[in-house]
């Protein structure tokens, strides 16, 4: 039994009115280019291809929300939060489909890859900016593209989505230490006392704050879909190249291990040994 097309649906219709046409497939489904001739390859591609595209949501989602949080609109970061943390279980979840690569197959095809590496992606550098874990001197690899460099450069020194929440306290009363108000974005932001002070005084209160306690806890959440990301990168390479250094000059795992010690809200953890 076949499906047959409905007389209503359109039948003449020019390219660029067309689902291909809308969504640009042909160039979309013709970016994938293996040099190896290897099987795997296009598996290689297609996940790191697909991890942009999701991270590019990402990011056009988080900008939404910091820009709701700096009007202090937090009723709309409710739907944004929502399809935030679906898009990061899309990326955790990508994880497992690479770890179907086994380190014979990916033997073959890594001498294809040359330098390459994810350390590259401007977008995920992006990522970790505005989130809150800058560093100047990670830009450097993209000096060689003028529109990448500045468009880092001016991530690096925009206040985070962090440093806007922090602001927005500071707004609604509560007492948050002058010198995380006003202060150089484009240094990382370091713990502090009088910060977690702060959120303690949300959460001691949370009748009162609601909106900001609830505000916090999808950070953390957010967070903590982020570090699982990172863990699942971790042990998808070092299932498939042991402890061996990654392609773009990393010592490979332990540079990943690194970053799980990174916190972007570091308060919204420590706070919850003193409630």
């Amino acid at each position: 039994m076949t499906t047959r097309a409905e007389e209503s649906m359109h039948q003449n219709i020019e390219a660029a009115e067309t689902y291909g046409g809308y969504l640009d497939l042909d160039r979309l489904l013709g970016a994938q280019h293996p040099r190896s001739g290897e099987h795997d390859e296009m598996l290689f591609i297609v996940i790191h291809q697909a991890s942009e595209l999701w991270i590019k949501l990402l990011l056009h989602e988080l900008a939404a929300l910091r820009a709701d949080i700096r009007a202090g609109q937090l009723a709309p970061s409710l739907k944004i939060f929502a399809r935030i943390g679906r898009v990061q279980m899309q990326l955790i979840q990508s994880w497992d489909v690479l770890s179907t690569l086994t380190p014979h197959d990916y033997g073959r095809l890594r001498p294809y890859l040359g330098p390459s590496s994810g350390f590259q992606s401007h977008q995920y550098r992006l990522l970790e900016f505005l989130l809150g874990n800058k560093d100047a001197g990670l830009i450097e690899v993209h000096r060689s593209h003028p529109d990448r460099f500045a468009l880092l450069g001016e991530a690096l020194a925009t206040p985070s989505l962090y440093d806007e929440t922090l602001q927005l306290l500071a707004r609604r009363g509560i007492a948050v230490p002058a010198e995380r108000l006003a202060r150089d974005w484009r240094e990382p932001y370091r713990a502090h006392e009088g910060v977690e002070a702060a959120w303690l005084e949300v959460y001691r209160d949370v009748q009162t704050h609601w909106d900001l306690y609830d505000l916090a806890e999808k950070l953390v959440d957010v967070e903590d879909r982020f570090q699982q990301w990172r863990f699942r990168h971790l042990k998808t390479v070092a299932r498939i190249i042991g402890m061996k250094g990654g392609t773009g000059g990393s010592s490979g795992v332990p540079f990943l291990a690194r970053a799980l010690d990174l916190s972007f809200f570091p308060e919204l953890w420590s706070l919850r040994t003193k409630l």
